[in-house]
């Protein structure tokens, strides 16, 4: 099954890094997230990657075209008639379609101009710019068994803030949350598993963004599911956010590292 990632978006809340750079390209530890998000996939099977670039496509695909010199210990000889030698070479077992959607366009026409990649079959979706523990093998069960036509992993995230309980007089604090899940409402975590027929709700449209009308359109079609995750996912929205991935994966810790 294929994975389409989302990696063509401006990045603009985090402007420091997206100024040179897509977010889908922003480094945590020593990779940018998407690498994250690949292995990620990978760990579960999930081996063959359609990147929908946009804004500063290149720079992904001078990644991939570069990939060895990344990755790899390498010798130039110059006295050898410029011979390069690559050490430890490092191969992954993907097959990776950069597909250059627009530098403007929203996510549902993003997907639509991927179609040809797809094909009439089943695949996975999602962000360039998120990770998370989400079991992918019970998310594929899931969908196969509810039958809709997308099926998104709903999440509860954690306050930036911690949030006060007041007594009854107003004035004293009788409990302090430092993370507490935001009133327990859910939101779309991506991770998403979508079927062919997903196409029938899109068009060649810069202006069609999949999370309004195409997700609502769903929706009121009884065509999308929820497949709940209490566990890990973090967003890299800001360079709080950077900063706080960073710190996880430094520490050895990082809930998504199943590689």
């Amino acid at each position: 099954m294929k994975v389409v990632i989302l990696a063509g978006g401006l990045g603009t809340r985090i402007s420091e890094e997206s100024t040179v750079k897509p977010k889908p390209m922003v480094a945590i530890g020593d990779a940018p997230i998407l690498w994250h998000i690949m292995k990620y996939y990978s760990a579960y099977g999930f081996d063959e990657f359609i990147i929908c670039c946009g804004y500063k496509g290149y720079v992904i695909k001078e990644y991939f075209a570069d990939y060895y010199l990344h990755r790899s210990d390498i010798t130039f000889d110059f006295t050898d008639s410029n011979k390069m030698i690559v050490h430890n070479n490092v191969a992954e077992p993907w097959k990776v379609t950069l597909v250059d959607t627009g530098e403007k366009a929203q996510t549902g026409a993003r997907i639509f101009r991927i179609h040809k990649y797809v094909g009439d079959e089943p695949f996975m979706l999602t962000y360039g710019d998120g990770v998370s523990d989400v079991d992918l093998g019970a998310l594929l069960e899931f969908h196969r068994k509810h039958q809709k036509t997308v099926t998104m992993t709903a999440i509860q995230p954690g306050s930036r803030f911690g949030v006060l309980s007041f007594q009854e007089d107003g004035a004293g604090i009788d409990k302090f949350d430092e993370k507490p899940q935001e009133d327990g409402a859910w939101i779309n975590g991506g991770f998403m598993v979508a079927q062919p027929e997903i196409f029938e709700y899109l068009r060649d449209d810069d202006e069609l963004v999949f999370e309004k009308e195409v997700l609502n359109k769903l929706a009121a079609d009884l065509q999308l599911a929820a497949y709940k995750h209490t566990g890990f996912w973090q967003c890299m929205d800001t360079m709080r956010d950077k900063g706080m991935l960073e710190k996880i994966w430094n520490e050895g810790s990082a809930p998504w590292k199943k590689w």
